[in-house]
């Protein structure tokens, strides 16, 4: 896909994850302690510590605090998802002088450079909407201290799909805001029609949707949102992650590919 360059539209995340923050139930937040063991293979994070890169709406800072990381620094590039993230550490962990949370960017080595090591290293969806996504991946190698995790979730490259995606999201981007229903509605059926109408045959109408924060804690409107606007947008074959850590000395210890379809393939790497 190439980088983008600084003068390209670009979506505002952090809007979405702050109208996230409305719908932030208990569940929501214990489904995502869950998501996070399970990730890691961990029952806690005691004594550990983690860099969130892109924190969005914070919602795995907070998981990370509450089970029992040491040290959680959050950072995201788009101001709106700091204030989404500060926002939910406000409200449910307002005394954690441990969770520190400001605004910073992936593709700036000198930032990265002061923020030191970390035993987790979380970017979830992220890296690929910087705009340079393997300056960007290449600059989290550092933060990992030896014997530590990286985990991150990388949009599946399937070709001529991936691109007719792109042009969809730079148009979105490029509309007013008042019209990007006209791009926006029929991606959602595009998107969610298969599995609505087998929910309907099976005779559980609207069931996965309904269910769909139970997956990791997320909304299925605002993924779909963050799916369709997720601009800047790159891509890339599971293997081309996997030889670019393996060069860096990294070992993979989980993967999770989408099937060769749509989505994100989800690594977590080991340092020596």
């Amino acid at each position: 896909m190439g980088a983008e360059s600084a003068a390209e539209t670009r979506f505002g995340f952090g809007k979405n994850w702050q109208r996230y923050l409305t719908v932030m139930t208990d569940e929501r937040i214990a489904e995502a302690e869950r998501s996070l063991r399970s990730l890691l293979g961990v029952e806690d994070l005691r004594d550990r510590t983690v860099l969130d890169i892109g924190s969005r709406s914070g919602l795995f800072s907070l998981a990370a605090v509450r089970l029992g990381a040491a040290r959680v620094h959050s950072f995201d590039y788009d101001t709106d998802s700091v204030a989404a993230t500060q926002e939910l550490r406000r409200r449910y962990a307002d005394t954690a002088e441990h969770w520190t949370v400001e605004r910073g960017d992936a593709l700036d080595a000198g930032y990265l450079s002061g923020l030191g090591t970390f035993d987790v290293v979380y970017s979830w969806g992220v890296l690929h909407h910087t705009g340079d996504m393997w300056k960007a991946l290449g600059n989290v190698v550092p933060l990992v201290r030896p014997g530590g995790l990286l985990t991150l979730a990388l949009y599946n490259d399937q070709g001529g799909a991936s691109r007719r995606w792109r042009a969809i999201k730079r148009r979105y981007c490029q509309l007013p805001a008042s019209l990007r229903f006209l791009v926006l509605w029929p991606c959602a059926v595009h998107l969610w029609w298969p599995t609505m109408l087998k929910d309907l045959l099976r005779g559980h109408p609207g069931r996965s949707w309904r269910e769909y924060a139970r997956v990791r804690g997320m909304s299925a409107w605002s993924d779909v949102v963050d799916w369709v606007g997720g601009y800047p947008f790159e891509v890339a074959k599971a293997e081309e992650v996997f030889d670019f850590y393996r060069r860096q000395g990294f070992c993979l210890e989980r993967l999770t590919t989408c099937g060769g379809g749509l989505g994100c393939n989800q690594f977590v790497f080991s340092r020596p």
